[in-house]
Order: structure tokens, then C-alpha cells, then sequence
């Protein structure tokens, strides 16, 4: 069965990573959530764009953004990421 998910939600759950895996080294420390989306589902993803604290239940929304550089030719891998819903 295929569904379609609109990419909105709201943090169900958060943490503050300061001992990364490695490949995100550079991005620490950096809050990872875990995502209810509106449609039921629940998604793991790093937040992004805050301009101030994480809160449970706080609406987000999915954006792509750069997620680490691999190796000696710094290739650039994209991901998804949730920031707080704008206005």
C-alpha cells in the first residue's frame, strides 16, 4: 500500500546529541527527534533552523538539507531534516 506523506508533524520526542557517529562530527552538538507525522507515522531526523528551545509537541515541518561530506572527493549527502513550521 503506498501513502503519500505531507511532511508535517510535531516532535513526540528530542535529545541533545554531543558524541556523534562518525561522519556528523561537525554538526555536534545537534538535537535529533523523533517526528509524529500528521498522517500517524513517527520519523527519526536531526532538527534544524531553531531559533530557540525544542519543545514536545512543537510543529515541524521536513527540508532537505546537507547531511554530512564523504570522502577525499567531498561529495555532499542530502537528507531530510525537520525544522519549526513557519507561519
Amino acid at each position: 500500500m503506498e501513502v503519500q506523506l505531507g511532511g508535517k508533524g510535531e516532535v513526540y520526542s528530542f535529545t541533545t546529541v554531543t558524541d556523534p557517529p562518525a561522519g556528523y562530527e561537525e554538526q555536534a552538538p545537534y538535537i535529533l527527534a523523533l517526528v509524529k507525522l500528521d498522517e500517524g507515522p513517527m520519523v527519526t531526523a536531526q532538527l534544524t533552523d531553531l531559533d530557540g528551545p525544542v519543545a514536545i509537541g512543537m510543529r515541524v515541518e521536513m527540508v532537505t538539507r546537507k547531511l554530512r561530506t564523504e570522502g577525499q572527493s567531498g561529495m555532499i549527502v542530502y537528507g531530510y531534516k525537520f525544522r519549526p513550521l513557519l507561519p
